[in-house]
């Protein structure tokens, strides 16, 4: 039987939950709706009948509860992983994640281990309103010790999940809702690369896109259209958030002589501006053009008829690597 399967990644995200289920009786869901319902994503589609309700938890809806009761889980030796519903919807929890889960490792003097995973469907582009397509991984990332995924295929979306449940460290998994039904192959027994690595998905000479999740597909499609004017675009898919791997950007950057990085989170404050000033400390003396970003406007999340305009498109990254190229030519 292959071990190479085609899945949407939802589905793949299904079969990782089901086969770390079955791997460590130690390891548990927890969420609103993810039991009978099987999630509002139906990512957790059949798991509470083939693992049952002391394994599928069907939690309140409260989303401190969720996180905290987690956090009380891992320090009592399992492994939860809890689904909050929505990006927006993580608020309330906010404070158990940044005060209490991020920090109960370094409190402790590395005592007391705290392996919790929090699956976060992020992002737009669903037709939905603002708390159901916002990206807040800046957040998060601001706070040490919490590590932050964004996988942006059905490959990564297995692998990672795998790997953030089984690390003992707090993980974040930002899944982007809008790829939820983008359909891959799926390697069921040789990993993804390392899921806190970037990787370079398309080699290329004149300019690199650096960005993750949902917008990889765009940055790729993006590259793909530069070849009419003769560019030949990198992309990089940055994979982990947190830690970040600045090094792989920086060469990349430091290849093509030209960065742009894309996220669908505001540019003001976003982490973009982080891995600008990471590439100019590492490659300043490389690049023929300062590292320009490309993200969603300082503003609260549009309604859904306006949200096209609001998240970055092929157009946007293309007039990105104009100006990029605008520089060499005022040189």
């Amino acid at each position: 039987m292959s071990a190479i399967k085609e899945m949407v990644m939802a589905k793949a995200i299904t079969a990782a939950l089901r086969d770390e289920l079955a791997a460590d009786q130690k390891t548990l869901l927890i969420g609103e709706d993810i039991g009978a319902l099987g999630g509002v994503f139906r990512v957790t589609e059949g798991l509470q009948a083939e693992f049952g309700t002391h394994r599928v938890i069907d939690s309140p809806l409260a989303e401190s509860g969720i996180v905290g009761t987690s956090i009380g889980m891992a320090m009592r030796g399992y492994r939860p992983v809890a689904e909050i519903q929505f990006d927006g919807f993580v608020f309330p929890a906010f404070n158990q994640i940044t005060t209490q889960l991020a920090k109960m490792h370094n409190r402790t003097d590395g005592r007391v281990k705290v392996p919790v995973t929090i699956r976060l469907p992020y992002g737009g582009h669903i037709g939905s309103i603002e708390h159901h397509s916002e990206s807040p991984e800046a957040l998060f990332a601001h706070t040490a010790g919490l590590r932050i995924l964004a996988p942006s295929n059905p490959q990564d979306a297995y692998w990672m999940t795998r790997q953030a449940i089984v690390s003992d460290d707090p993980v974040i998994i930002l899944e982007p809702k809008r790829r939820y039904w983008l359909k891959g192959k799926v390697d069921l027994q040789n990993p993804a690369p390392d899921a806190f690595r970037a990787q370079v998905l398309r080699e290329g000479t004149d300019a690199t896109i650096a960005t993750y999740g949902p917008l990889v597909p765009v940055a790729l499609a993006a590259a793909e259209a530069a070849r009419a004017e003769s560019r030949s675009i990198e992309v990089v898919d940055i994979r982990s958030i947190s830690p970040l791997d600045d090094e792989t950007i920086a060469r990349s950057a430091a290849k093509t002589q030209r960065l742009i990085v894309a996220h669908e989170a505001p540019t003001f404050g976003g982490i973009g501006g982080e891995i600008a000033a990471r590439v100019a400390e590492r490659a300043h003396h490389r690049l023929l053009a300062p590292v320009l970003r490309v993200g969603g406007f300082h503003m609260p999340y549009p309604p859904s008829a306006q949200e096209h305009r609001y998240l970055p498109d092929i157009d946007r990254m293309l007039e990105a690597v104009d100006r990029s190229f605008s520089y060499q030519r005022s040189a």
